[in-house]
């Protein structure tokens, strides 16, 4: 008795055709779980208030960052990571030196790029030394003896009289302050890790359907 086995077509061939298919697939799935997790994080930090360029400081990138391979993974991450996390994990802050934390209020105004400004800072800016006021109940204050302007800042008083001199409050002062909890990242990230199986199975169905 004689066998002879026909595989038709080349089996190899057909293995070699159906591993691309699958790197393609996974490097695919890996590719829209990275983008739709950097969507997700950022849609979540501006719906959070904390603006369009904190958000646009989340990245991502695919590797390998040529070609497909079974092996293809997906990188999410923030330019800014300080600042992310602070709000993703809503630490307690504490001053460096052991003193007060200064909370600038809304005589104090902004540094340049919107950025808050340090006590130091103020005082250069506006040529007016802060003085310390204790309060038992409650925070104790910087506050600048001269003048709120008509944007409510806190300016320096050219009256010789006196008229319109007050005591303006500049700076909270508080030994430490907890950050509100403002972020979920790893809800989304676990969501976009529960979607890869998926993603790869119809990237690869789509794959084999495109060959027809």
């Amino acid at each position: 008795m004689k066998l002879k086995l026909d595989v038709t077509p080349d089996l190899v061939a057909a293995m070699a055709a159906e591993v691309k298919a699958g790197e393609k697939a996974v490097t695919a799935a890996m590719r829209e779980a990275g983008s739709g997790l950097k969507t997700a994080w950022r849609g979540q930090i501006t719906g959070a208030g904390l603006g369009r360029r904190l958000a646009n400081s989340i990245r991502s990138q695919t590797y390998p960052k040529a070609g497909e391979s079974l092996n293809a993974a997906a990188l999410v991450w923030s330019k800014a990571p300080v600042i992310v996390g602070a709000h993703d994990t809503g630490p307690l802050i504490r001053s460096k030196n052991g003193f007060w934390l200064a909370i600038p209020l809304p005589a104090a105004g902004k540094g340049r790029r919107g950025a808050k400004l340090t006590p130091g800072e103020w005082e250069r800016r506006r040529g007016i030394r802060l003085r310390f006021v204790y309060r038992r109940r409650g925070p104790s204050l910087l506050v600048a003896d001269g003048r709120l302007n008509a944007k409510g800042l806190g300016v320096a008083s050219r009256s010789k009289t006196g008229r319109g001199r007050a005591t303006v409050p500049v700076f909270l002062l508080v030994p430490q302050v907890k950050l509100p909890k403002r972020l979920n990242l790893d809800r989304d990230a676990e969501r976009a890790l529960d979607s890869v199986p998926g993603l790869i199975v119809a990237n690869w169905v789509e794959g084999h359907l495109k060959s027809y």
